[in-house]
């Protein structure tokens, strides 16, 4: 009698133990709850001027730096003073920045241009806004009709308007 009894009290013991293992180990019931994602701040507004590949107004998160409005504007030209400029300033919404060309270039120095007469493929695409297929344009156009007399003369080449003269104008020479 006392073997039944201590088997029954095992296997009752055994049951409880089972079923507090169940009831643990289970998924939960219900629905899952769903998480919104924390809301994003709005951007900020900044305006860059100056020695960048595409001076303007960019919208860029709040907390950015003065590197992100940099990069949202295509980055320094290669005349820009960029040793005198704090790149991990915190930016406000309606700042202006001017990244101001280095003294070098302010001075009539001008002997880094790129001369636009006798650069290579290589040193004519380093400018921005000129890939490859255009860099190899302007030597085309050099070879058909000459050298060029004033660096505006480069806008007669195909691809080159007004506006990436304007980005280059300070970066070349024709002589």
């Amino acid at each position: 009698m006392k073997d039944f009894l201590n088997t029954i009290i095992g296997i009752l013991v055994g049951m409880l133990l089972a079923g507090i293992i169940w009831l643990t180990a289970r998924q939960p019931s219900g629905d899952a709850v769903a998480l919104r994602p924390p809301p994003t701040p709005a951007p900020i507004s900044v305006h860059i001027t100056g020695a960048v590949v595409s001076p303007g107004i960019y919208e860029v998160p709040e907390g950015s730096r003065v590197a992100d409005a940099v990069a949202a504007a295509g980055g320094f030209l290669p005349i820009a003073d960029d040793e005198n400029i704090n790149l991990a300033a915190l930016l406000d919404d309606g700042a202006q920045l001017n990244i101001e060309k280095a003294e070098f270039y302010n001075a009539g120095g001008g002997t880094s241009r790129v001369n636009i007469n006798t650069a290579s493929l290589d040193e004519l695409d380093t400018l921005p806004g000129i890939g490859p297929s255009t860099a190899q344009a302007i030597i085309d156009y050099r070879r058909q009709y000459g050298n060029f007399q004033r660096t505006d003369e480069i806008t007669n080449v195909s691809g080159i308007g007004p506006a990436t003269y304007e980005r280059i104008k300070d970066l070349i020479t024709a002589g």
